[in-house]
């Protein structure tokens, strides 16, 4: 079973839009969808801001990051301890990445992001553009 690790971009877009929504309705049954809990928590903090820019349902958004959390698989950041170190020294642009970085290494997976932090960091990283590719093979 194929797997990837869904950055809190991905939570938040799935959240507000369809098109990620979709994406990952249509191939939770073949792969598994991680993220570090605190993926989950900045989502929630991130919504609210961008409904109120944009005349979104806030509601309707909370709703399906709701339903979200029986598609995607949130790790506890305890469990990531082992690998904080080392993914800390892999985004030093941004150290608040690092859980994203340290469930990739501890489930050895991919990660799905728009946020460039990410490229260069020795694992690899598909965008939403390009994930389907992954996916369906």
């Amino acid at each position: 079973m194929k797997g990837l690790i869904v950055d809190a971009n991905i939570l938040v877009r799935a959240a507000l839009g369809t098109r990620v929504r979709s994406i990952l309705e249509g191939f939770h049954r073949k792969t598994t969808f991680s993220a570090p809990d605190v993926c989950l928590s900045d989502a929630r903090k991130k919504i609210p801001e961008i409904c109120r820019k944009h005349g979104l349902d806030q509601n309707q958004a909370f709703d399906v990051l709701t339903y979200l959390e029986k598609i995607v698989e949130f790790v506890e950041l305890r469990h990531l301890a082992f690998w904080e170190q080392e993914a800390r020294e892999r985004v030093p642009r941004d150290p608040d990445d690092w859980p994203v970085v340290a469930t990739a290494l501890a489930l050895d997976l991919p990660i799905w992001t728009e946020d460039r932090d990410f490229f260069g960091c020795g694992i690899a990283t598909w965008i939403t553009n390009t994930v389907e590719i992954y996916l369906r093979d």
